[in-house]
């Protein structure tokens, strides 16, 4: 401590911390005497210590930077020097090509030479890397134009609509006659191979033969001799005709809007930039959209 006293505020400063922490000790004068001295001695040396440290910072402003050496004159045409830095890239490169090599080598010599997946004819290098060969997407001219002219929402009306024609005309119609072209297999069980030779399926079922290939309303021959038949015109036969035949036309009207449908509405999901391309699975047709896999987003 000088003559001013400028070390006086961190004597008293450090005299009540060390009063705090050891409040037994600080009782006899010695103590407070050997305190302020050891507060002088550390506060000259922490001085001392500020003072070299700026000194060595100041001392390296003028001092020459370190360059590595050059490429030799002789050796211009070669490039530039390679040093150690490059080195330990061009090395780190070729040890991890040669771990690839040696881990490809091992699986082809364990590879069975019959095995085979599809993959393998519907994939195809480019720039060195597999990639799926997308097979183009087959569409009718019409549904072609409609997807050229019309949006998603317009075919999704239209497609209500019919849905609801042809719900009206099914509730009014029996639709007997499509029973009858369902294929099926009927077992019938005799005790001996006699009567599989005599087998006569008219009289087994008791009908008459020309109502055989009929599924529903196969009369038996009791119920056709008491039965009377209304008389049926030949404009009703040809309206029936004529209402069967629309309702075919809506059912496939229906099918390829609903064909068109999905397929718009597979392109505005793959226009969403915000998720992750796609998988393609299957191929598009006439009759269905592509078929894509989605990765799997938990959403909570």
């Amino acid at each position: 401590m000088d003559v001013n006293g400028n070390f006086l505020c961190f004597h008293n400063t450090l005299k009540l911390e060390f009063y705090t922490l050891h409040p037994k000790l600080f009782t006899s004068a010695l103590t407070n005497q050997l305190l302020g001295l050891s507060v002088c001695l550390l506060i000259y040396l922490k001085h001392q210590d500020n003072a070299m440290s700026s000194w060595k910072k100041a001392s390296k402003t003028n001092q020459k930077t370190h360059r590595e050496r050059h490429q030799p004159e002789a050796r211009a045409h070669l490039g530039l020097l390679e040093k150690k830095k490059d080195y330990k890239k061009r090395s780190n490169d070729y040890h991890r090509k040669q771990k690839v090599l040696k881990i490809l080598r091992k699986k082809a010599l364990n590879k069975n030479p019959d095995e085979f997946y599809f993959h393998m004819i519907n994939s195809q290098m480019v720039g060195s890397r597999h990639k799926e060969k997308i097979k183009p997407d087959t569409h009718t001219p019409d549904q072609i134009k409609l997807m050229e002219t019309k949006d998603l929402k317009y075919v999704n009306y239209k497609r209500t609509i019919e849905h609801k024609k042809i719900d009206k005309m099914q509730s009014s119609l029996h639709l007997l006659d499509s029973a009858n072209q369902v294929k099926n297999n009927h077992t019938f069980f005799v005790e001996s191979t006699d009567e599989v030779k005599n087998f006569n399926l008219a009289s087994r079922l008791d009908t008459h033969p020309m109502l055989l290939n009929r599924k529903t309303n196969r009369v038996r021959n009791n119920d056709l001799q008491n039965l009377s038949l209304p008389q049926v015109s030949n404009e009703s036969l040809e309206q029936k005709k004529k209402v069967y035949n629309e309702l075919e036309k809506r059912l496939n009207r229906e099918k390829e809007l609903s064909v068109i449908q999905q397929k718009l509405e597979i392109k505005k999901f793959l226009k969403d930039k915000t998720t992750k391309k796609p998988k393609q699975i299957k191929p598009g047709t006439k009759d269905a959209p592509l078929v894509y896999k989605w990765e799997y987003k938990r959403k909570k």
